[in-house]
């Protein structure tokens, strides 16, 4: 397991690499004059060389880089163009929020997902199965706004949640818990539709092996043969969709967290884009794409832990 470990977290360490080299590639050809958005479009050639010269932008793009990528491990992210405050805790408050709402969405959405992809395998072309099956094919086609707005109607509006869930810096999770309700079951909504379809197709595929007809045949309940041999092989593939799901759920809620008015990461980045604001659309980005990596880095300990056959070379 830790030779397995360790090739994980070398690939981890490449992969952030020639990501944060994409990142800043990217950010750098983006079109537009960051001096220009900082100082208007009414400012002399003098100000703008100024400018550029003291953001660091007349230098040769490879040391820029390198003193980006040394001051990003530094933990000195730089500041804001938009607002000069530091980016960095900036974007730790943000994301501690999108940690906050992944986490309710997932703790919502993965077991229900489980379940019910679980209970329409075992019910195949039944009434239970036929409804979760349509239930999930209308979930993943309604957009999330309007998901959104049909919950704040029914349980905002009628049952007093929160409608709105803007929160301060540092408020407790329980004391934030009744504004993360309505945008963390919207969320759940999108990942229990998928979750549940591909927990239905491995529960299926994997009833269909012939260990399952051999431990019935020898006298184990069904419910032993399905709990601890047919779940634990079927969700294996699920592990990683939600894994990946993660990453999904920390910066790409922009809609979610729109129309709940949520300060999340998916906010922080438009508003980012929006302004040109280089520094914290890099930091932003490279947050993100360590969230994806650790996630997926969990799913693979995971993936390993439940079936040791992928542990190559031990």
């Amino acid at each position: 397991m830790m030779v397995y470990l360790l090739r994980r977290l070398a690939f981890l360490g490449l992969t952030l690499l020639l990501t944060s080299l994409l990142i800043f590639a990217i950010t750098q050809w983006l079109p537009g004059d960051v001096c220009r958005v900082i100082l208007g479009r009414e400012v002399g050639d003098a100000q703008l060389q100024a400018c550029r010269a003291d953001l660091g932008l007349d230098q040769p793009a490879v040391l820029r880089y390198v003193n980006w990528l040394a001051e990003m491990l530094r933990g000195d992210w730089g500041n804001s163009y938009s607002n000069q405050v530091p980016t960095y805790p900036l974007v730790m408050e943000r994301l501690g929020n999108s940690l906050r709402l992944a986490g309710l969405t997932l703790l919502i959405g993965a077991p229900l997902a489980v379940a019910l992809g679980a209970v329409a395998a075992l019910n195949e072309g039944r009434w239970a199965d036929n409804g979760i099956s349509l239930l999930s094919l209308a979930v993943v086609g309604l957009p999330e706004f309007v998901t959104g707005v049909f919950l704040i109607e029914i349980l905002a509006f009628r049952f007093g949640l929160p409608a709105s869930s803007t929160i301060r810096a540092g408020t407790p999770f329980f004391e934030a818990l009744p504004s993360l309700i309505l945008p963390a079951i919207t969320a759940s909504l999108v990942l229990v539709a998928y979750v549940a379809r591909l927990t239905r197709a491995g529960v299926l595929e994997e009833l269909k092996q012939a260990y399952v007809r051999t431990a019935i045949l020898k006298g184990l309940p069904r419910r032993i043969v399905i709990w601890r041999h047919v779940l634990r092989n079927a969700l294996l593939p699920t592990i990683t969709v939600i894994a990946i799901s993660l990453g999904w759920l920390i910066s790409g809620l922009v809609v979610v967290e729109s129309v709940f008015n949520y300060p999340g990461l998916g906010r922080l980045m438009v508003f980012a884009i929006t302004r040109r604001d280089l520094p914290l659309l890099q930091a932003i980005s490279l947050v993100t794409v360590l969230g994806f990596a650790l996630a997926n880095l969990a799913a693979d300990l995971l993936y390993a832990a439940l079936n040791p056959r992928i542990r190559v070379g031990e």
